[in-house]
């Protein structure tokens, strides 16, 4: 059992108190959403209308009853709800652990609140690798040669996007992440990476040991 269970449930609790009756909702991926998911459907709000950033959060999220619909259909979201890896103090995030970090990214950057749920681990002084990079199968190799001009990566073995990309961690250098980010968005081949910028998040809700549950 994940010892911090109760810290994740706590935390994704506390988000779904959030979200509002009628609201379209973006969904994240990951082992915090999951809790987060039956804390909203218990909440029986009506009218909501949810995107979700996997097909395995669709699938939790159609099991409890609520409805997931195309993001298409949709040119923004009230909010979105997602764990991180990593939260540095300036709110510069690491996300990507289970491979939906461009998903996400869209989902966050078209919601009017992003809300951040993480158990008190995931806080760190500041950021570091590994960061997940989604890179096209089409030239891997020669991307991935490219990438190895700013640091070491991995290629994850048998993992994949939503979208049928290949998943990479960069394991190099993060002291300057503003700087990093730009330049793996300017490598050909990489659709996206795990770095989100503190301007794209508008609450962070960290749970600790004992139940506190603190909005940072």
């Amino acid at each position: 059992m994940d010892p911090r269970a109760d810290q994740k449930r706590a935390a994704a609790e506390a988000a779904a108190l959030e979200v509002p009756e009628g609201a379209t909702v973006g969904l994240g991926t990951g082992t915090t959403v999951a809790y987060f998911l039956p804390a909203l459907a218990r909440r029986g709000l009506g009218g909501l209308r949810c995107v979700a950033t996997s097909p395995e959060t669709e699938a939790a999220a159609r099991a409890l009853g609520m409805t997931v619909v195309p993001f298409a259909e949709l040119e923004r979201l009230d909010v979105a709800v997602d764990g991180a890896d990593q939260v540095a103090p300036d709110w510069w995030l690491v996300k990507g652990g289970h491979g939906a970090q461009t998903r996400e990214k869209v989902v966050a950057a078209a919601a009017e609140r992003f809300v951040v749920i993480v158990s008190s681990d995931k806080l760190v002084d500041a950021i570091g690798p590994p960061v997940p990079l989604e890179v096209l199968r089409f030239g891997l190799r020669a991307t991935l040669r490219r990438l190895e001009t700013l640091g070491p990566c991995r290629v994850r073995d048998g993992a994949g996007s939503p979208d049928g990309n290949a998943i990479a961690d960069y394991l190099g250098d993060v002291t300057d992440p503003a700087a990093l980010a730009g330049e793996l968005d300017a490598v050909p081949g990489v659709v996206g990476h795990g770095l989100f910028p503190p301007a794209m998040v508008h609450d962070v809700i960290a749970s600790f040991p004992g139940g506190e549950v603190r909005r940072l």
